[in-house]
């Protein structure tokens, strides 16, 4: 059996990637789930669990450093291994900087989307070092190319990439393979309950959506990347054509992201 944390699985992306693996692997997989809202982590363990798969809900303040090795420790006192690590939980944020008056929730969001994995992560190595696991970080497009309005996310993002991948060749002898993972547009709700200029919930996309990566999708492209041990997974022509063109047209890719910001934004 194999044992799998999935951060931020209470819904969007995270949730859809529980399930899926719940179908794939029924009893052969134990699947533990983080997020803040309990609720909702107990209604994705019940649709996973209907599949046969083992599940323990683990409710996770990701910010806060203490709570990620919680969440490690208790998978381990539960199954006693990991074999896989999905670096999920992140939050959005849209606003233009000079609009920006209390740069406080830049520090929070690089505790939600960059820290939170570094401290699991960190916590979760000796388990899976031991069973030659998968690590898999989910990141962006906006970290690979910079889109206005997206300083503070695009930030977070870009470093996400940079730690994971200089801990992959690190790895490497040991066995554990490290995935990162850029999904673009992704039909869920978080831009909406992203960071607005004075630190607020946004409430609202920020971005043009009529082409939107169906969150099915977007989750069966990071498991197939994760079992396969894939270095990354790109998602969408458009974010695998822009990331080449900036290093050689990078004026163009600029103008490609302003294109992707909504007028009235």
């Amino acid at each position: 059996m194999q044992v799998i944390i999935i951060t931020g699985s209470s819904d969007g992306i995270g949730a859809e990637m529980a399930r899926q693996l719940a179908r794939r692997h029924g009893k052969e997989v134990a699947l533990v789930l983080a997020a803040r809202k309990a609720e909702l982590l107990e209604q994705v363990a019940a649709e996973c669990a209907a599949s046969g798969a083992q599940t323990l809900v683990v409710p996770t303040d990701v910010s806060v450093q203490a709570q990620c090795t919680a969440l490690i420790s208790a998978c381990v006192a539960r199954f006693g291994r990991i074999d896989g690590l999905i670096n999920n939980a992140g939050r959005s944020a849209h606003a233009l900087f000079e609009e920006v008056e209390n740069l406080a929730w830049y520090e929070e969001l690089m505790r939600i989307n960059l820290w939170s994995s570094v401290w699991c992560t960190h916590a979760a190595l000796p388990y899976l070092k031991q069973s030659r696991g998968s690590i898999v970080a989910v990141s962006s497009l906006a970290g690979l190319v910079g889109v206005p309005g997206r300083t503070a996310y695009g930030a977070t993002k870009f470093a996400m990439g940079g730690f994971f991948e200089a801990l992959r060749p690190e790895l490497r002898s040991a066995g554990v393979s490290v995935t990162i993972a850029y999904p673009g547009v992704v039909a869920t709700q978080i831009r909406h309950r992203g960071f607005n200029a004075a630190g607020g919930e946004l409430g609202r996309s920020s971005l043009n959506e009529e082409k939107a990566m169906s969150v099915q999708q977007c989750a069966q492209l990071i498991i197939d990347g994760m079992q396969a041990r894939q270095r990354e997974v790109v998602m969408s022509a458009k974010g695998k054509l822009g990331r080449w063109l900036k290093l050689i047209a990078p004026g163009f890719v600029e103008r490609m992201a302003l294109a992707a910001v909504k007028k009235d934004s």
